[in-house]
C-alpha cells in the first residue's frame, strides 16, 4: 500500500472527521497523525473489507474514544453539528444554532453519531453503514430518523 498517496488523499478528510468529534484543532491534528501512524506501522490491518477512508475513520474513531477515556476531564467529545440540510441552514442565527446543538447533545445513539458522520464527517451512507457494520439503507434510515427527531424537538421547543 502506498502510504504517502494514502496520506495525501485522506489527511484533510480524516482531520475534518476528527474535528467533528473532538472540537479541538490540536487534538484533531494529533489524532490524525496517530491514525496514519497506526495505519502505516501495521498496528491496524487493512483487509479490503471496506474503503480506505472508512478504514482510516474507524481507526480515528477508536483513537478518539481511547483518548476520551484516558482524559475524561480534559477531552470532551462534542456533539454539535453544522449541516447542509434545510432546517440546519438556520445555524446563521446563534440562538437557533444553540437549540440545535442542545437537541443533538441529547439525541440517543446511533442517531447522534450517524447524523454527525453524515453532516460533519461528510461521509456517504455507504461509508457510514460500513463503519457500523450495517447496510447503506440502514444508514439512510437512521439519518432520516435522526433528522425527524431533531425537527420534532425543535417544533416542541418553539
Amino acid at each position: 500500500m502506498d502510504f504517502e498517496k494514502l496520506y495525501r488523499a485522506y489527511y484533510m478528510k480524516v482531520y475534518s472527521y476528527l474535528m467533528s468529534i473532538v472540537k479541538d484543532s490540536s487534538a484533531a491534528e494529533e489524532l490524525t497523525q496517530n491514525t496514519f501512524y497506526k495505519a502505516m506501522t501495521g498496528k491496524a490491518e487493512f483487509k479490503n473489507k471496506s474503503g480506505e477512508f472508512t478504514w482510516l475513520c474507524a481507526i480515528a474513531k477508536n483513537l478518539a474514544a481511547d483518548e476520551f477515556r484516558k482524559n475524561t476531564e480534559s477531552a470532551e467529545l462534542s456533539d454539535t453539528v453544522p449541516s447542509d440540510i434545510d432546517f440546519v441552514q438556520e445555524l446563521d442565527d446563534k440562538d437557533q444554532a444553540l437549540k440545535i446543538h442542545l437537541i443533538l447533545h441529547d439525541l440517543p445513539e446511533p442517531y447522534k453519531e450517524v447524523f454527525q458522520l453524515r453532516v460533519f464527517g461528510e461521509l456517504s451512507f455507504r461509508e457510514i453503514g460500513q463503519i457500523f457494520g450495517k447496510t447503506e439503507n440502514w444508514a439512510r434510515v437512521t439519518y432520516y430518523r435522526a433528522r425527524l427527531k431533531i425537527q420534532e424537538r425543535m417544533d416542541v421547543n418553539e
